[in-house]
């Protein structure tokens, strides 16, 4: 079982005791302290992408999440462009457009990131028993739009999916090191 699946099984434990057959609790540890490390926001990508929807009370939503994280990635795209240069600012006009283009980047990738799976066939490439035609058989939708926007949108997707990536293996490894420390004997 991968540290993800840890993650979200804690999430919905009914207990975090922390004992020899209770280890709900060392999953959301390892995520805060990998979050310490990292971006800061890794544990909340984990828990949009793979929890929310998924805790079994049916009063909980991920809507908190999602709109705790969209206010982090819409901040962290715009200071991003504004890094990279993405708009110009040559005139008055191009200071009113560049938070609306960041925000509609933010917002198109990270709607992307979390189902971008191809409605047509619905991520599994293949419609009756021919591939997909729409998705060319890949699974993943297809982002629409202008070259340039496209082009940040897609390199925004890349980005979250690296925070997560580095996120969960930093995690992992922090869950790793404390079932070995765990493990040894004389503690």
């Amino acid at each position: 079982m991968g540290y993800a699946d840890r993650f979200v099984m804690s999430l919905g434990a009914s207990t975090l005791q922390d004992d020899a057959q209770h280890h709900a609790a060392e999953p959301l540890a390892a995520a805060a302290l990998a979050d310490l490390t990292g971006a800061g926001f890794g544990a909340l990508l984990t828990r949009v992408k793979y929890a929310d929807g998924s805790i079994s009370k049916l009063f909980e939503s991920g809507t908190q999440n999602l709109t705790q994280l969209l206010r982090v990635w819409t901040n962290l795209v715009a200071q991003k462009g504004a890094e990279r240069g993405w708009i110009k600012i040559r005139a008055e006009w191009d200071i009113a457009t560049a938070p609306k283009f960041y925000k509609r980047v933010a917002e198109r990738s990270l709607a992307h990131w979390l189902d971008g799976k191809c409605k047509t066939c619905h991520g599994t490439g293949i419609v009756g028993r021919l591939g997909c035609s729409t998705c060319h058989s890949t699974g993943i939708a297809e982002v629409t739009g202008g070259g340039f926007e496209r082009e940040k949108v897609l390199d925004m997707v890349s980005e979250l999916e690296g925070y997560l990536q580095a996120h969960n293996a930093r995690a992992a490894c922090r869950l790793r090191d404390t079932f070995v420390e765990s493990a040894k004997p004389g503690l």
